[in-house]
């Protein structure tokens, strides 16, 4: 468990929707939410450009039109791709916020929870840098516990869900690696969200 030091952000939410401590590299890569429509699930995804290679740059780049895809092979797939998620947490702890919570991002995709469709419409999105394939960072956790709780606490989040879990079959991401327990802690279960990852494994926190 890493040791508090009293310096760490408290990522406190703006009125505007921005996050005090996080670094902002602003994207367009957003719109208006629908009229009247809650902010209220928080959906947690994974991500490394190139594939399995952390601290380059590159997502920064890619979520704001800076990425040229001749700088890897892999690049070509995301030609004319314009995807950006509220927040990013490198493999460091730190947090960059591209998009303030009360817009629209572009990060779920074809996406459903619960019957709604449109998962971006009511979402605020959290990178973690990371694969499918290996462990995440004692710092990322540290500072997602941070971060969620307060994104909880200025907006109504019920739900905590992986990208996988409203794009099931499409994505895979938070991934096996991803420890969805070090999110289940009274911080943050006090303030009443659920896990679906727990509900699909029978379990009761």
């Amino acid at each position: 468990m890493l040791r508090k030091t009293g310096c760490e952000p408290s990522f406190r939410i703006s009125d505007e929707g921005w996050a005090e401590g996080a670094v902002r590299c602003p994207s367009t890569h957003s719109d208006e939410r629908p009229a009247g429509s809650p902010i209220d699930l928080l959906v947690i995804h994974n991500i490394s450009l190139p594939p399995g290679e952390f601290g380059t740059g590159c997502v920064q780049r890619f979520f704001t039109d800076r990425l040229s895809v001749d700088e890897h092979p892999t690049f070509e797939s995301l030609r004319d791709l314009h995807v950006a998620s509220h927040f990013l947490i490198e493999r460091t702890g730190t947090v960059t916020q591209f998009l303030p919570c009360t817009a629209r991002g572009w990060h779920a995709g074809i996406s459903s929870f619960e019957g709604r469709s449109r998962c971006n419409d009511f979402s605020i999105g959290i990178e973690v840098e990371g694969t499918d394939f290996c462990p995440f960072e004692e710092a990322q956790y540290a500072s997602l516990v941070r971060l969620a709780r307060a994104i909880i606490l200025r907006y109504p989040i019920r739900a905590v869900a992986g990208h996988s879990d409203i794009a099931p079959g499409r994505k895979t991401d938070p991934g096996p690696f991803f420890d969805w327990s070090r999110l289940a802690v009274p911080e943050i279960l006090g303030c009443g969200v659920s896990f679906p990852f727990f509900k699909a494994c029978g379990l009761t926190i």
